[in-house]
């Protein structure tokens, strides 16, 4: 299984819950805080946490994607 996680950018409004939750796999940018993905296919061991700033994000902005390998 291929997990990745994608962010629909117009919908983030920058509270920073996924940076917060997962710092391996997001940041922010410097001008506006939107989100930004570092590593948009996940390393196993990052799943669970990313599992869970998909389900913070407090503008639902984030998608996690599971598909076979």
């Amino acid at each position: 299984m291929v997990t990745r996680i994608e962010l629909d950018e117009p919908r983030c409004i920058a509270a920073g819950q996924c940076v917060m939750t997962a710092p391996e796999v997001f940041d922010q940018r410097d001008e506006d805080g939107v989100a930004i993905i570092l590593e948009p296919v996940l390393a196993p061991e990052h799943v669970d946490a990313v599992r869970d700033a998909v389900a913070i994000c407090p503008a639902a902005a984030l998608q996690l994607i599971e598909e076979p390998a």
